[in-house]
Order: structure tokens, then C-alpha cells, then sequence
């Protein structure tokens, strides 16, 4: 796959460069090399790793250049956490990710590491019209703020705002803000994670273990009855998985309602996350649950609950909203901002 690198090239059309890229999150990394040659920058070989299966970021590199000892001339990563003064201790997983420690690993100098929401961010600009889904019309101001929200293990927030040359992305923790209930409902559900976490975050809702959040408290209020068939399908595979399509597939009223109220705070917060960015030139939901669940998302609900702003209701109506299908952004944006430190000797 080609990526778009067109305005980061200027000279270096005909410099030839290896990169590494990864992508470290709650469940699982991805790790990628990528070649620029005769001006093109483009995919090479992608490999998946299970998090579960090694007790470090380290082993799972160690592991991916012994198989695969090819000389880079830059890395970078994003992964699930804050990123201070180059280390990173992981949200959902018990990792401590030191870029010192990469650049000893990998022997080069240009490493960085990155939140996997400017990841993200920066994997935008590599998407082909194909990889996105429209779920809110609007006509995008040149040059304006980009905010980026994308559950998936957790919940990510980022924004990217233009510099002048091109766009520069900044990750946040925005997931981990309180969550704000929007009626009696949700009020409820609120006092639920507050019983059960002792703070109630966004993230509690709006992740893959957000969804189980919403169906269990659904289920503490005799929405409806959980049947025998679903109860053990639950307890033989992933149950956030199990809620979702089933929902989909109209099964069950408690997956579908679940999945109603989760796709409808789903929309809210990426209006409260347009809101505080101004973001002008669009938004775009990434993550890894958006594909799986992108005819809900399509189907009015996370539009409505968007647009519910009230004095500000027809100014988020001017914002385009996008869903991301490609699962492999973050890795994209990891790359191209590993390649952008390159050749601009930022590093």
C-alpha cells in the first residue's frame, strides 16, 4: 500500500529510506516496515502480536528483528498511554515503553514515540476516500483543527491543527475526563460506574469493555432478561464482541439497547470533543470497534446525539464527521511521522 508523503518530500525525491512502525495497544501491536525508494513510500510487510502472549513491548521486538534483521534508517511508535519525556506507562497493559531503550535495541538514533492518537491523527492523511464512512455531512474549512476520537480497548482523543507547512498532531487523555450524562438514563448508568470504579469516565462507556459497562447495567435494571443462548455465548468469547452482534444482527433487546446507548454517547462526546477543538476541518472516528459496527453508527443515532448542542447545534451541522475503516491508520501515521523526523532531521 502507497502512502501520501508528497508535501514531506521536497528534495529527497530520489533518497531511498527503511522504517520500522509500530502500533502498541490495549490488545494487540502491529509492526510494519516501510520503503521509500524513487519517491514513493510504501508498505512493506505488516506483522500482528498478541499482548497477552509477551510480558514487554521488548520481547515482542526482540522477536520481530530476529525474524526479520532488516537494517532501518528510523522508527517510530504509538502506543495506548501518555508519552512524558520519552516513556510510556501503558493504560491497559502493565508495560513501561523507554525510547532510549529502543534506540539501544534498534541501533539507531531517529525513535520516537508517539500516543496512538497522534498516530492516528498523522494516518489521516494517508487514507484513500474508499477507508472512510460519512456520518455527518459538512464542508471542511481549509487548514482547520482535526479532532480524532477512536474507541477500541480504551478510549482515544487527539486533535491535529495546521503550522503552516503541514498538519501537527497532539494526543490528549481526553477519554479519561468524567462522563456527563445527558438524561435520566444515563444519569443512572452514571451512579452505576460511580458504584463500581469510583469515578465514571468516558472510557468506562465508550471501549470495548465500555459496551459490557452499558449491557450489565441495562441488565441490573431488568431492561430485559438475559436468555440461557446468550449467556453462553458470552462466556465462550469475547462478551463486548458477543453484545455487539448480536445487536446488530437483532438478536437480543438488551444487546441492542446497549449498543443504542453506546453509539449515541459515542456521538455526543465526538460533538463535545468538536466543540473544545473548533474543529473546522472535520472529525474522524477511528478505532478498532468503528468498522465492526458501522451500519449503527450509519443509522442516525451517533448523528443525532452529536448535533444535540443546542445553541451550537447548527454550527456542529457545518462539521463533517468520518468513520475510519482502515485498521491499520495509526500504523500508517506512525510511519509517516517516523519518516517526517528523517528527512527533517528533527531528531
Amino acid at each position: 500500500m502507497k502512502l501520501k508523503i508528497s508535501q514531506l518530500l521536497g528534495k529527497n525525491k530520489k533518497q531511498r529510506l527503511v522504517i520500522l512502525a509500530g502500533d502498541i495497544g490495549g490488545t494487540k501491536t502491529n509492526l510494519g516496515y516501510f520503503e521509500l525508494e524513487a519517491g514513493s513510500f510504501t508498505s512493506k510487510k505488516v506483522f500482528n502480536f498478541q499482548n497477552a502472549d509477551y510480558p514487554e513491548f521488548a520481547s515482542i521486538l526482540k522477536r520481530f528483528l530476529k525474524d526479520h534483521p532488516v537494517h532501518f534508517q528510523a522508527a517510530c511508535f504509538g502506543i495506548a498511554g501518555p508519552v512524558i519525556k520519552g516513556v510510556c506507562r501503558t493504560t491497559n497493559l502493565p508495560w513501561v515503553v523507554d525510547t532510549a531503550k529502543l534506540k539501544k535495541h534498534l541501533g539507531i538514533k531517529t525513535v520516537a514515540l508517539i500516543n496512538d492518537m497522534e498516530a492516528t491523527a498523522y494516518g489521516i492523511g494517508t487514507l484513500p476516500k474508499k477507508a472512510l464512512v460519512e456520518l455527518n455531512p459538512g464542508r471542511p474549512v481549509a487548514q482547520g483543527n482535526i479532532a480524532v476520537i477512536a474507541a477500541g480497548t480504551g478510549l482515544g482523543e487527539g486533535m491535529l491543527f495546521w503550522e503552516g507547512q503541514y498538519y501537527r498532531a497532539v494526543a490528549s487523555e481526553g477519554g479519561h475526563s468524567d462522563f456527563g450524562p445527558r438524561n435520566d438514563l444515563e444519569l443512572d448508568l452514571c451512579k452505576f460506574l460511580l458504584k463500581k470504579y469510583g469515578h465514571s469516565s468516558y472510557e468506562r462507556v465508550l471501549s470495548g469493555p465500555g459496551l459490557l459497562n452499558i449491557y450489565d447495567f441495562l441488565k441490573s435494571r431488568n431492561f430485559a432478561t438475559e436468555p440461557d443462548w446468550l449467556k453462553k455465548e458470552m462466556a465462550h468469547a469475547d462478551p463486548s464482541s458477543v453484545i455487539s452482534r448480536c445487536a446488530l444482527e437483532k438478536r437480543d433487546k438488551l444487546c441492542i439497547k446497549a449498543l443504542d446507548m453506546f453509539c449515541a454517547i459515542y456521538g455526543a462526546e465526538a460533538g463535545n470533543l468538536g466543540l473544545k477543538v473548533l474543529a473546522l476541518g472535520g472529525i474522524f472516528v477511528g478505532g478498532g470497534i468503528a468498522p465492526k459496527i458501522i451500519s449503527k453508527l450509519q443509522d442516525g443515532v451517533f448523528r443525532k446525539a452529536f448535533l444535540q448542542k443546542g445553541r451550537f447545534s447548527k454550527f456542529l451541522s457545518r462539521i463533517p464527521v468520518h468513520a475510519i475503516l482502515e485498521e491499520k491508520t495509526a500504523l500508517h501515521g506512525a510511519a509517516v511521522f517516523a519518516l517526517r523526523l528523517k528527512l527533517k532531521g528533527e531528531i
